[in-house]
C-alpha cells in the first residue's frame, strides 16, 4: 500500500542512484549528503507515518533492519558510534536515517542536524564505490 502524494512512495526522494538494498520491509539508500560518511536511509516499503500503524512482527522486523544497516555501516566506515533518527516531521512516511559517527568527528557531541557544514555531494564514481563498499558487506 501506498500514497501517491507521498515523496518516498513515489521515489523522488533519495535519488535511485543512492539506492543500496531491498531488505526484508524496508529499502536503504546513501543520503545525498555525505559530510558524515556513510549515512544512510532506510524507508519501509509500504506506507506509514507511525511505528504503531505496524503489526508487531513488522516493528520487530524493521529494528532488525534498522539493526542489519547500522551494523554493516559500522563496519564498513569504521564508526565509533552509530546515530539513530526516526524523526517524520518533513517526510511522513516511516524511515531512519542511520549515522556513522568516526573518529573524525568534527562534533561527536552534537546531533547531525545542528552541525554547520557544506553539505558534501560525491561523484558518481565515488557515490558507486560506496554503495558498492556497503552493498559487499551487507551481503556478508
Amino acid at each position: 500500500m501506498t500514497d501517491p502524494t507521498c515523496t518516498a512512495c513515489s521515489a523522488n526522494w533519495p535519488g535511485t542512484d543512492r539506492f543500496i538494498a531491498d531488505l526484508s520491509l524496508t529499502r536503504v539508500y546513501l543520503h545525498e549528503d555525505q559530510f558524515f560518511p556513510g549515512w544512510a536511509v532506510l524507508f519501509l516499503k509500504r506506507h506509514a507515518t507511525e511505528l504503531f500503524q505496524l503489526t508487531k512482527d513488522e516493528r520487530s522486523q524493521l529494528i532488525e533492519d534498522v539493526n542489519l544497516v547500522a551494523k554493516t555501516l559500522a563496519k564498513v566506515y569504521g564508526a565509533k558510534k552509530i546515530n539513530y533518527e526516526l524523526l517524520g516531521n518533513q517526510l511522513p512516511h516511516i524511515h531512519w536515517h542511520i549515522i556513522p559517527r568516526l573518529a573524525t568527528d568534527p562534533a561527536p557531541l552534537e546531533p547531525v542536524w545542528r552541525i554547520e557544514h557544506e553539505p558534501v555531494q560525491l561523484e558518481p564514481p565515488d557515490l558507486q564505490s560506496q554503495i558498492q563498499l556497503i552493498q559487499k558487506q551487507l551481503q556478508s
